[in-house]
């Protein structure tokens, strides 16, 4: 989740674990810099994730064996990418929902598509979400700042809490070596440390915001069991091989997905369309 804190320290050689933190140290530095600098460059590096957050899930869950579906499916997102990319937002969502609704019509007898229609929605949740969110304004910028400080510390004390207390699995099924004590862990460092950047941000404490964040903790948590029930059932290890010593960019992005889109959808309700990130931070 977020940064694979994990897949770091459990690297089996020196040269393993210098070659996944150059990877992880590189993509973190690329990603914050993009998220500062917005416009253009952040909206095509969302544009770029979720093509291929899409082609991932598809390779792994075997949904590019769906032909013209498949096929279909791509130039969806693609489309509703290109809008988005354009700044024509409500348009690409209608894009994006166009094509759900076709999928579903084309494929209502065989019922095939399902995982096809799961990887569009969660390719557009890694692209449109964080790009609508972001926007072009400073509360944009603070309320992606602030789900980055939940998800990450969450993923880093997650690890190393389990690791120090270790006890009883939480989901052994799924992801055998998270401990219910690396998720407490992980939820109080991303509740105190995104509550302290909203708190340096605003001058203003509001347990709205505690509970706002330990959702964002909770489900960026789920992101990445979700994730591991999806390799699990389909018999991988990694979702990709783009990121030397770490697999692919799903393996990475995992929690930051989820919780994005729900920060996202609660702002869209709250703010409106146009600025959702004013639901979190007024300007």
């Amino acid at each position: 989740m977020g940064l694979g804190i994990g897949r770091i320290v459990n690297a089996p050689t020196w040269e393993d674990l210098k070659s996944r933190l150059i990877s992880a140290v590189i993509l973190g530095l690329v990603s914050l810099g993009l998220l500062a600098l917005g416009g253009w460059p952040f909206r095509l590096f969302c544009c770029l994730s979720g093509v291929i957050v899409l082609r991932e899930w598809c390779r792994m869950t075997k949904a590019d064996s769906l032909g013209l579906l498949h096929t279909f499916t791509r130039y969806a997102l693609y489309a509703s990418l290109v809008a988005f990319l354009f700044r024509f937002n409500l348009a690409a969502i209608v894009i994006l929902v166009a094509g759900i609704s076709a999928i579903v019509l084309i494929d209502a007898r065989q019922r095939r598509s399902n995982w096809l229609v799961g990887g569009l929605v969660y390719a557009a949740l890694a692209s449109l979400a964080p790009g609508m969110l972001r926007s072009d304004d400073l509360a944009g910028l603070l309320a992606m700042t602030l789900v980055v400080c939940v998800v990450w510390p969450t993923d880093i004390f997650a690890y190393f809490t389990g690791r120090v207390f270790g006890g009883p699995k939480i989901l052994p099924r799924i992801s055998p070596k998270k401990t219910v004590s690396g998720s407490i862990g992980g939820l109080l460092a991303g509740v105190v440390l995104g509550t302290g950047f909203y708190g340096w941000a605003t001058g203003s404490f509001s347990l709205i915001i505690v509970l706002f964040c330990a959702v964002l903790s909770v489900l960026g948590q789920g992101g990445d069991f979700f994730e591991s029930w999806i390799k699990r059932r389909f018999g991988v290890k990694d979702s990709g091989t783009l990121i030397p010593g770490h697999g692919g960019l799903m393996d990475r992005i995992d929690g930051l997905v989820v919780a994005i889109g729900f920060a996202w959808l609660v702002g869209m309700v709250l703010a409106g369309f146009q600025h959702p990130a004013q639901a979190i931070f007024t300007p």
